[in-house]
């Protein structure tokens, strides 16, 4: 299992566009992908899970992916996080 924290930078947190991104780089992998905030955690395969963690600008959320390519899922998510989150 593969995992890290990211601080979300953008100031409107994670909003409908961005998750919708989200989701579907998540889908690009087989690895099983979850992200939680705090004590709430869902499939990153799913909008309404993303949507959920309510993310706001400067709380942590934490990545973890588990398969097969789940180094690939990792990195790409963490990209994916920098590059729009």
């Amino acid at each position: 299992m593969k995992e890290f924290d990211y601080i979300i930078t953008d100031p409107e947190g994670i909003h409908a566009r961005p998750a919708g991104l989200l989701v579907k780089e998540a889908g690009k992998f087989q690895s099983n992908i979850q992200i939680k905030k705090g004590d709430k955690a869902g499939d990153a395969k799913r909008i309404f899970a993303v949507m959920a963690l309510a993310a706001k600008k400067g709380e942590t959320i934490s990545v973890t992916a588990e398969g097969e390519d789940e180094a690939e899922a990792i990195a790409a998510m963490e990209a994916f996080l920098k590059e729009n989150l």
